[in-house]
């Protein structure tokens, strides 16, 4: 599996021409990058059947938004009736030949991508979603969804385990009783189910209610949050300690840090003179200095040595 390349940021996102996703600055035709950006899974002839191609444009997409500091706020939608119908089925997951250990799921590649963004997501489940058309989202930091729309974790369904880091994931979101009940069933339940638990943010009863909302949530967001302050408030709630004397030491040393910040001074400062903030803090430059706090994992997949052609002495 080929891991990203250095990657360039683009002038205009509307000018790229990805597989399978289409990016959009909102407002649209605007000719450099704006704070709210939307993701369009662009697959509407397959109900945006999630394939190995839009795997690659999502991450790009994702490890691109995390360098950018045009770009605050990402929204993932999908084109047409649906948001996503799962995985392309038509395409398939091999058959399982190759070393296991070498084998990184293409769905999970997208979902650590999103997490590790610095800019948070919205996503405007605007129809139906199944499968990794739901886990891809489980990072995000909103969902928003049509109450009469269908959803559901169908891995058992098709003699599969859960993927894009779901397992850990659903649990955190909407406790450990109701991801076991939608895992162990698989079955698809319109938003307003209790079986979701507060997984949907808002339920809406129009779908076409559903981008806008979206939207209109990412755009406060770009204006009246801290990008810094927003990106390290969400790291500490995935990337906490386990204990709360643990996360007492550490909530400590980051907010001691944000209190040096400009951001804190425009944020007071704003405040007081009843306006509205001009956040500047870039996360890539005024993250702490002990920032990732925790130690990442290298999902990279190591070379294979090849053997050595015999050659005479």
């Amino acid at each position: 599996m080929p891991f990203p390349t250095p990657i360039t940021i683009p002038s205009s996102y509307e000018a790229l021409d990805l597989t399978h996703v289409k990016i959009s600055h909102h407002p649209p035709g605007k000719p450099t990058a704006t704070p709210v950006v939307i993701v369009t899974l662009n697959r509407p002839e397959k109900n945006n059947a999630f394939t190995p191609q839009m795997a690659d444009s999502l991450e790009w997409a994702f490890r691109t938004f995390h360098l950018d500091s045009r770009v605050k706020v990402v929204v993932l939608t999908g084109a047409g009736r649906m948001f996503c119908a799962g995985s392309d089925l038509e395409i398939g997951f091999g058959n399982g030949e190759g070393r296991a250990v070498d084998f990184r799921d293409i769905g999970g590649r997208v979902t650590l991508a999103m997490h590790r963004c610095h800019k948070p997501t919205v996503v405007a489940l605007n129809g139906s979603a199944v499968g990794v058309g739901m886990t891809m989202t489980l990072p995000a930091a909103i969902r928003i969804c049509h109450e009469k729309s269908k959803y559901g974790f169908v891995f058992t369904r098709r003699g599969l385990t859960i993927e894009s880091c779901a397992s850990f994931f659903l649990p955190r979101l909407i406790g450990l009783s109701k991801a076991m009940s939608l895992i162990t069933t698989g079955g698809i339940f319109p938003g307003t189910s209790t079986y979701f638990g507060d997984l949907f943010t808002e339920v809406l009863p129009d779908a076409a209610q559903v981008l806008p909302r979206a939207l209109e949530l990412a755009h406060e967001m770009a204006e009246n949050a801290s990008p810094l302050a927003s990106a390290m408030s969400r790291t500490l709630m995935w990337e906490g300690p386990q204990s709360p004397e643990a996360a007492h030491l550490l909530e400590s040393r980051v907010f001691h840090h944000m209190t040096g910040q400009s951001d804190y001074k425009e944020g007071v400062n704003s405040f007081l003179e009843k306006r509205k903030a001009n956040f500047q803090s870039d996360p890539h430059e005024k993250s702490p200095q002990d920032y990732p706090w925790w130690s990442e994992i290298d999902i990279k997949i190591e070379p294979q040595a090849s053997k050595a052609s015999k050659s005479k002495l």
